[in-house]
């Protein structure tokens, strides 16, 4: 299932989009995802395109200010381009690939990490003056999918602007960086998919009790999958919590816990050198030949021949 983003007014500034694409090159002298000297600012850069990796969206704002990405969260896929922004409202297994970057006109990026509960703040002091109703703008048609996305106006391509200038005045960084933020924050809100947004924040509603269940998910992992543990502290039938789940991931409880538990399983071999055997007993799984063919499944190639080309000591396995 393919989402588009239909045409709508947005007044976008080209000298603005210029801007914005020479201070997020300036920061980013290699291809990546690169830090800032900003908390939760990071930039990415790709120089050409990519072929489909695998990775886990924390809840965050991503601003596209040149080239394309597409993800596949689950059944669903998304392309995002030039001066679109993407907001995950939860943790995400998704695959995404670059369609569209050369070296003289590179992909480039910035994400923006969110707290949610900086989120349900600004939600609780904006109270009526945020829009009631989604005006169905953005990308993904299922009201309560946790990914969303929409263009950026002008205010938000200046909000975005003003946060990446600072990275020319570090001094600045301390006093005007959280304004910035906050500033980014607020248009999200108030624009296109603030609604989207702010289900998430609500504490009484569906997708915030989704979002607890994600959180329980990502903390246990490793752990065996009970349902109706989940569905009883979510305060939900085990039937809703598999349905709302499945609304917001675009994939079933059991198949977001396997790719959480084959992400980690992939840190632990490259970050602390495990071998596959042991990372897989590590997070959850019982036979290693089980947790190899799954892992080849998602990331392309075996564990070992994944993780060495990784660490850049041979060149790209064959996708088996």
């Amino acid at each position: 299932m393919t989402a588009t983003i239909p045409e709508v007014t947005t007044n976008l500034v080209p000298n603005l989009q210029q801007q914005l694409a020479r201070v997020a090159s300036r920061w980013t002298s290699q291809q990546g995802i690169q830090s800032s000297a900003i908390d939760g600012v990071e930039l990415i850069r790709c120089d050409q395109p990519s072929s489909c990796g695998s990775s886990v969206y924390e809840p965050s704002l991503c601003f596209v200010i040149q080239g394309t990405k597409n993800i596949l969260l689950g059944d669903r896929e998304i392309t995002y381009d030039p001066l679109t922004y993407l907001a995950s409202s939860v943790h995400l297994p998704v695959l995404g690939r670059i369609l569209d970057a050369s070296p003289e006109r590179p992909y480039l990026a910035v994400k923006l990490t969110v707290d949610p509960q900086e989120v349900a703040d600004l939600v609780l002091e904006l109270g009526d003056k945020a829009p009631s109703s989604d005006r169905h703008h953005a990308a993904c048609p299922a009201v309560e999918c946790g990914l969303c996305i929409t263009y950026m106006d002008e205010l938000m391509q200046g909000a975005l602007y003003r946060l990446l200038s600072l990275l020319d005045s570090t001094g600045d960084i301390p006093i005007l960086a959280p304004l910035a933020r906050r500033e980014i924050l607020y248009r999200a809100l108030v624009g296109e998919m603030g609604s989207r947004m702010r289900k998430f924040a609500a504490i009484d509603s569906q997708s915030h009790r989704i979002s607890t269940v994600i959180s329980a998910l990502k903390d246990h992992f490793a752990e065996p999958l009970r349902i109706a543990e989940l569905a009883e502290a979510a305060n939900m039938s085990e039937s809703t919590l598999y349905h709302s789940f499945k609304q917001v991931t675009r994939m079933s409880p059991l198949q977001f816990q396997k790719k959480l538990r084959l992400h980690e399983a992939r840190r632990l071999m490259l970050a602390e050198g495990l071998e596959a055997a042991t990372a897989s007993y590590r997070v959850g799984y019982e036979s290693p030949s089980h947790f190899s063919r799954e892992y080849s499944r998602l990331f392309g190639a075996p564990p070992r021949a994944d993780v060495t080309f990784l660490r850049g000591e041979r060149r790209a396995p064959e996708p088996v």
